[in-house]
């Protein structure tokens, strides 16, 4: 009886019990998805009073700016008409630092700002010091010997006069930091005592002059409270719905993010794009393949081959043009029409024969393409690299001296690439909550259904056998109980017929 009762007692237990676990499992697969996507949301909106407002607003992620220069080894030989011959000096490494100012809420669910950059030499990481002196093309010579092409033979003769008294020639050697950062140049305070504001400088002259504590524009993007699917899109930039760099709609169009964070719960067919103020245009990326990024699993989207392709070979770019070669884009109508043209790095994906035209350049895609890693959930990068490459056009132009015997190339000057990636306590803190405690969910909800089903077959199975054991000894006691009612009926009685008692 006692056993009966305790196999009774463990089966109710073990009802209980995998009742709970199933109801537990069962509540997550149906709640899970939404308390995720609830997570999500929260922190992906630009919300001023939650978290991710705040990280976005000063990013935690270091971004680094490396710089290699094509050194030109030849440059005599150039200007009697031989190919140039580079070779890539660098990386120059930049610490970057980026913060978000001018910060304003709108009524339709937008944010304007401005943000700011600033660049930090790193030595220690870099090859080479900003003091190295690097021989490249005369970017004012050589771009104005272009733009003057079509002037009278006098207004030629002028300006390479000019040079010629300022002592300009068709190359400059000079170090790193003065070409990036800008160096002193009187042609430039002449210029523009002649004709105030004829260019954009005032004294120094680099590629990156203006580049430093200065902003990229003012960027309106939706905040995503009341849209999440939209939530980082670019609503205008500079106030504008589109620029007015190119020849057709849809090359002007404003598109994607500003290229720091896109919308959450994407797929490989989510589209990815970006508005580059420096590239002047929208980049479309395109997804490549699924990867892993310390664990955290990614999609990564790569440039097209056909970004910087010409209006022939890819009819949607017709409206960059005028066009050379595919591989390489003019922006010169963004650049104060210096001949300047836009690349992969080492012309990857090119028309082989810029390659051909320039001595020196070894593309790959692995150190020199442009590539995203996003966490699909969230739509944050966690890594990235950008790389783009600036060329020169360069030609002989009779009226300029300077530029010699030059035969018409695209030449390297420089590429970069600003990259970063998550980590620290930032990563384990987004690791944690973002993908760890999901996927611990994930698979406890399921544990937990197939636990609680195994508890109440369990449980089952020892009610049946606490019924087993509670009808056993009935039987026994029925059994016995007949036994000794008949006692004839046991073994080894001998009958003895009738008995008759005495009077």
């Amino acid at each position: 009886m006692a056993r009966c009762c305790s196999a009774f007692r463990a089966a109710v237990g073990l009802a209980v019990a995998g009742l709970l676990c199933l109801g537990s499992g069962v509540f997550l697969v149906v709640s899970l998805p939404a308390i995720l996507e609830e997570q999500v949301v929260k922190n992906v909106r630009l919300d001023p009073s939650g978290m991710a407002f705040n990280m976005w607003k000063d990013l935690p992620v270091p971004f680094f700016f490396s710089v290699y220069l094509f050194e030109v080894l030849n440059p005599k030989e150039v200007l009697q008409g031989g190919k140039p011959v580079v070779t890539q000096r660098g990386p120059y490494v930049y610490r970057e630092h980026r913060e978000k100012t001018n910060i304003t809420f709108h009524d339709n669910d937008t944010i304007s700002f401005l943000e700011y950059r600033s660049f930090y030499f790193r030595p220690e990481l870099s090859v080479g010091l900003e003091s190295d002196y690097v021989v490249i093309p005369n970017i004012l010579v050589s771009a104005a010997a272009v733009m003057l092409e079509g002037m009278p033979a006098g207004v030629q003769m002028l300006v390479s006069a000019t040079f010629a008294a300022f002592g300009q020639g068709a190359f400059v050697n000079r170090t790193v930091g003065e070409i990036l950062w800008g160096y002193d140049e009187p042609l430039i305070d002449f210029l523009n005592s002649i004709k105030p504001g004829l260019l954009p400088f005032k004294g120094k002259f680099g590629l990156f002059a203006e580049f430093n504590n200065s902003n990229t524009g003012l960027f309106t993007v939706y905040t995503g409270m009341k849209n999440i699917s939209r939530v980082h899109m670019i609503d205008s930039w500079n106030g504008l719905k589109e620029v007015s760099y190119w020849n057709s709609d849809q090359c002007n169009m404003i598109n994607g993010t500003s290229g720091q964070i896109w919308p959450p719960f994407m797929t490989p067919s989510s589209p990815v794009e970006l508005y580059s103020p420096d590239a002047c245009r929208s980049i479309k990326l395109n997804y490549s393949r699924s990867g892993d990024f310390k664990g955290i699993p990614t999609l990564r989207y790569v440039a097209p081959k056909n970004l910087f392709d010409n209006g022939t070979d890819y009819p949607p770019n017709e409206g960059f043009c005028p066009c050379r070669q595919s591989g390489i884009q003019n922006v010169s109508s963004c650049r104060l029409n210096a001949p300047v043209f836009m690349s992969h790095p080492h012309f990857l994906n090119a028309d082989p024969e810029l390659l051909e035209t320039v001595d020196g350049l070894h593309p790959n895609e692995e150190k020199h393409g442009l590539f995203v890693d996003l966490h699909s959930l969230t739509g944050i990068p966690m890594n990235c690299s950008i790389k783009l490459q600036l060329n020169l056009f360069m030609k002989r132009v009779p009226g300029i001296w300077q530029t010699g015997s030059i035969k018409t190339v695209v030449l390297p000057l420089i590429w970069f690439s600003e990259s970063g990636e998550i980590e620290g306590d930032v990563f384990t803190m987004y690791r944690t909550f973002m993908v760890t405690i999901p996927t611990v969910l994930n698979y406890a909800q399921y544990i937990l259904v197939a636990l609680g089903s195994l508890l109440l077959v369990t449980a089952t199975l020892l009610g049946l056998r606490s019924k087993t054991l509670k009808d056993g000894p009935t039987e026994m006691r029925t059994q016995s109980a007949t036994k000794f009612s008949n006692p004839g009926s046991g073994p080894g009685y001998k009958y003895r017929g009738p008995q008759v008692r005495a009077p």
